[in-house]
């Protein structure tokens, strides 16, 4: 009977000791607009994940790690990640960068002569080299270089890495995630004992255990038979969860 019952609780404990932590939040600029194609960073693991449409993403980690939030035209940042980010969304703000324009001077006023000041007041060769470099420099795509470590930055060698759904794919495991929470409403997931402001990340945490969604990314649908599936798949996966985080 014992050794039943061991073989019983084996797959219980590897799910616990194998469980993975996810970090999951959004991004928004100063002005509160969402900000889509953000590379977000684990600069421990170098795994990256872009922002979908609605600046959200989802990168895999643990508290301790630190991410860095790139985007051409912003602020770089790095934030530490802390327990609380690991049961709740991480929101960042990112500020826009500033683009410095040397001084113009105006080396001579008007003469009251209109042939003389129509050409004193012609704009610099300066001024028109500066604006069109600005303008290159707006329509160019991002240089890689950006993503380089700063210096006295710890960067980990590159390993394979991880992302949010595929461009062919309709939807991402964010649109999922926001989908399954809408379909089956806080009242399932609460009569779940999962609490309000958890029940995102116990999606997640039931899509990273192995849920198949591949046609659902690929199409962005979710018929009422992925829905069961989904739902079964929340019974092998609750006690888990539930469990205390030092046998995840």
């Amino acid at each position: 009977m014992k050794l039943k019952l061991l073989f019983f609780l084996i797959p219980f404990f590897f799910i616990h000791i194998h469980a993975q932590n996810y970090i999951f939040g959004k991004i928004i600029s100063e002005d509160n607009a969402e900000i889509p194609d953000v590379t977000v960073i684990n600069i421990r693991t170098d795994e990256r994940a872009v922002t979908n449409r609605d600046g959200h993403f989802m990168v895999s980690g643990r508290a301790g790690d630190e991410l860095r939030f790139v985007k051409a035209g912003y602020e770089r940042i790095v934030r530490k990640v802390s327990k609380e980010n690991i049961e709740s969304p991480l929101n960042i703000t990112l500020a826009r960068a500033t683009i410095l324009i040397p001084e113009v001077e105006i080396k001579q006023g008007l003469t009251g002569d209109l042939k003389i000041d129509t050409k004193n007041l012609n704009r610099p060769k300066k001024v028109d080299k500066l604006i069109k470099d600005i303008d290159k420099y707006i329509d160019q795509k991002s240089d890689p270089r950006i993503l380089a470590a700063r210096p006295g930055e710890f960067v980990q060698p590159k390993g394979q890495g991880f992302s949010i759904g595929k461009v062919k794919n309709k939807w991402d495991d964010i649109d999922l995630i926001s989908y399954l929470h809408t379909a089956l409403s806080d009242e399932y997931f609460i009569n779940l004992k999962i609490e309000k402001p958890q029940i995102e990340h116990f999606i997640a945490y039931v899509l990273a255990g192995g849920f198949e969604r591949q046609k659902i990314l690929k199409y962005g649908f979710c018929s009422d038979a992925d829905l069961n599936r989904f739902q079964r798949f929340v019974l092998t996966r609750i006690s888990s969860y539930r469990a205390p985080k030092t046998q995840r």
